[in-house]
């Protein structure tokens, strides 16, 4: 084997075949041009020690002195035509666009906004610890039904250990109704006045205020003589005896008509204005369920 320690021409044809003149361009022609149809080694031991590609490369051989991490290193634009497959950890530092089909078989993973203005099919279970926004339709085995027939599971629970019992769990059920409901109560005593909480002030409808009281102990005759100001409830015995009472008071918040009955196939057809709304089985909760 001789050896060459520098070799200055225009171009070297490592091949029978000069692939370089059916390109139709100057690259035939040319100086600078590497042309091998066979089979091309760069770098250090390939991984499983077998070709599988024109284009081998692998981890450089060391150099001492010199940091070489990676085994390629691309500056500025490329472009892949067909079949790309990616084995192993890939990062992308930067802005990433997938125009047409991508598909991922395994774990994906993103630390930062992920923005998608397309159609996305999702065939595997999808796990997100973070802030999700949808831009476009979003179809999904487990949850399509839910997304556009509207359908949702019929109660809207929480679910929390026991406070005192280990190994025990407790479950409640949300209330529901056909309005956007806030409430207070507790415990009047030796008052006959409630004092409203101050950021109810905007936030409520105060002509939509109810009152129930609960006497203690007695009969004592009691009535809502009325709210003042917004701001405070003032209760009055009728037999003009102290006041011993548990209080809720109830209000509508203060926010767009709600229409209970509509006409339509799924929530996407509501009448109304839905950016104060966040429905079940439509903007979270994509299991099947009852409608």
């Amino acid at each position: 084997m001789s050896r060459i320690t520098s070799i200055h021409c225009p171009k070297i044809l490592v091949s029978p075949l000069d692939t370089s003149i059916a390109t139709f361009s100057n690259f035939g022609f040319s100086a600078g041009t590497l042309v091998n149809s066979g089979c091309s080694f760069f770098g250090g031991t390939l991984q499983l020690g077998v070709a599988r590609a024109a284009v081998n490369i692998g981890p450089p051989i060391a150099i001492p002195g010199v940091a070489l991490p990676f085994s390629l290193w691309v500056d500025g634009i490329s472009v892949f035509v067909g079949v790309t497959h990616f084995i192993g950890a890939r990062f992308s530092f930067g802005f990433v666009q997938n125009n047409g089909f991508h598909q991922t078989n395994g774990c994906k993973q993103a630390n930062g906004p992920v923005v998608t203005n397309g159609f996305i099919v999702d065939n595997a279970i999808q796990v997100a610890n973070g802030f999700t926004r949808m831009n476009s339709n979003y179809s999904s085995p487990v949850g399509f039904g839910a997304i556009f027939t509207g359908r949702a599971l019929r109660n809207k629970g929480f679910d929390i250990p026991h406070p005192t019992k280990k190994g025990k769990r407790v479950r409640h059920i949300c209330v529901e109704g056909p309005e956007s409901a806030v409430y207070i109560r507790g415990r009047l005593t030796g008052s006959n006045i409630i004092e409203l909480p101050d950021y109810w002030d905007g936030l409520v409808d105060l002509d939509t205020v109810t009152v129930s009281l609960t006497q203690i102990g007695y009969t004592q005759d009691l009535i809502v003589e009325g709210i003042k100001w917004g701001k405070q409830v003032h209760i009055k015995s009728g037999n003009g005896i102290t006041i011993d009472c548990y209080y809720s008071i109830w209000a509508n918040r203060i926010g767009p008509k709600l229409h209970v009955q509509y006409d339509g196939e799924s929530p996407a057809d509501y009448p109304g204005d839905q950016s104060d709304h966040s429905i079940a089985g439509y903007d979270y909760d994509i299991r099947g369920g009852e409608s």
